[in-house]
């Protein structure tokens, strides 16, 4: 399986019996709804105080032992912890945005407002060091989207 399209071709008896772990208030809930399976939904809290239990816990935890069929959360953490696990049944499929469903995200670094050397300095660094934050984020399994 290599899309969501390929995913949403399942025949609908599979679809209908699958368990899909989503962080709630998530786009993965506005993609669940878009597509007709809010009811596969597992809903995970998105925030938890407990220091023992982390984001990436829905894949090492309950995707890798069969509680849930499919997780669907943000690239960063299914990157890594897809790494992490290494399963041969496990299948990373990047969903793309659509419209009503965004899943990709601009990240940004900002510094307090009129702090311009301080920007220059921080901007120079990234560009300085672009090919090592490269090799990092590959290196964690974070997907990266071209920008259009």
């Amino acid at each position: 399986m290599k899309s969501s399209d390929d995913f949403l071709r399942l025949d609908k008896a599979r679809l209908d019996t699958l368990r899909i772990g989503i962080y709630d208030r998530s786009p993965a809930s506005a993609w669940l709804s878009k597509h007709g399976l809010v009811e596969r939904g597992v809903p995970y809290k998105i925030m938890n105080a407990d220091p023992r239990q982390y984001p990436g816990e829905i894949i090492e935890r309950d995707l890798a032992s069969g509680a849930i069929d499919v997780a669907i959360v943000w690239g960063p953490i299914a990157g890594y912890f897809a790494k992490r696990v290494k399963s041969p049944r496990l299948n990373v499929v990047l969903l793309k945005s659509e419209p009503g469903v965004q899943f990709d995200y601009q990240m940004a670094m900002g510094v307090r407002y009129g702090e311009r050397e301080w920007k220059q300095q921080v901007e120079a660094l990234i560009k300085s060091n672009q090919a090592e934050i490269q090799a990092i984020l590959e290196e964690f399994g974070v997907p990266l989207v071209s920008d259009p």
